[in-house]
């Protein structure tokens, strides 16, 4: 795949990753669409550039931030399962008939004792996911700043910089802004891509 493909594979790809939280009951699979097409635009430009750290490091930094939200989501979700059982719901006759839980008598059976143990669980899985994403957000730094330097378009820099401090942030809910940012200046960088050799012109001796 040429630089020029890649350039705009890279660029749209972005584009979908950053409108996809306004798009709906469409926002997985466009993200997911996005986030494919960034991958494909990677490797093209790992092999243009002859430095697979571009793509692998990219690679590493979203298995990261998928492995983080999946072990998340188990553990809130069994914290929750849990926590029914304990208060004498099953789930499975709760799933088909919603109306058990008003005929709970919540006050009497949500003790401190019973709900500590799956607050704390809970609390783990994100604690975790927090943990990944930090992680994740190291290796996209790393792709971006190699992208940023081989192709001399500095955004890919700043994305890279605001990906950490985005991760960071994210404990406290402001981060998801900063992330959501980073990937609209990666879709500005991505269309900065210069395919073209910019080389002054040559002089024909006098």
């Amino acid at each position: 795949m040429d630089l020029e493909s890649s350039k705009i594979l890279g660029g749209v790809g972005a584009l979908l990753m950053v409108l996809g939280p306004f798009l709906g009951t469409y926002t997985g699979v466009l993200g997911l669409i996005g986030l494919i097409l960034v991958m494909i635009a990677l490797k093209g430009l790992s092999d243009h550039y002859n430095d697979a750290g571009i793509f692998n490091n990219a690679l590493y930094g979203f298995i990261m931030a998928i492995i983080g939200g999946v072990i998340s989501v188990a553990v809130i979700v069994v914290a929750a399962v849990d926590f029914l059982s304990a208060v004498g719901i099953d789930i499975s006759t709760a799933w088909s008939d919603p109306t058990v839980f008003s005929s709970i008598n919540w006050e009497e059976l949500v003790t401190w004792d019973i709900l500590w143990p799956h607050i704390a669980a809970i609390i783990g899985g994100l604690v975790v996911l927090f943990i990944f994403i930090v992680i994740a957000s190291l290796f996209l730094r790393r792709s971006w700043t190699i992208l940023s330097e081989k192709t001399g378009v500095g955004l890919f820099g700043t994305a890279g910089l605001l990906t950490l401090i985005g991760a960071i942030l994210t404990i406290i809910g402001v981060g998801f802004l900063l992330l959501w940012v980073a990937w609209i200046l990666l879709t500005v960088a991505f269309f900065r891509i210069k395919t073209q050799s910019t080389q002054p012109p040559a002089t024909t001796p006098s």
